[in-house]
């Protein structure tokens, strides 16, 4: 099964920030992990089902391989949101706040 794919701007804003914080400290390397936040958000279309973090919401997350971040999203039917795109050390209050 394929899934339909839904981005908030708020995780977009993340995007943003983060690969121009990234740019700031080496050329190209705000470009790589863009990259790699697009294909990671791409390959959840086909595969989804990583563990539950909040039951209740059927929220998931996916970890990057190169960066420290991780991918927040929701599944709900066929359709997978992404809900915030967050630093791995960061708390969960922080993608929580936006359900």
């Amino acid at each position: 099964m394929t899934y339909r794919l839904g981005i908030r701007p708020d995780a977009l804003t993340d995007i943003e920030q983060a690969a121009r914080w990234y740019e700031e400290r080496e050329s190209g390397l705000g470009i790589k992990f863009a990259r790699e936040i697009l294909e990671t958000i791409d390959s959840l279309s086909l595969s989804p089902h990583y563990r539950i973090r909040h039951k209740r919401r059927n929220i998931r997350w996916k970890i990057l391989s190169k960066f420290p971040y991780r991918v927040v999203f929701q599944m709900k039917d066929d359709l997978i949101t992404v809900i915030a795109v967050i630093h791995s050390a960061r708390h969960d209050r922080n993608w929580r706040a936006r359900l």
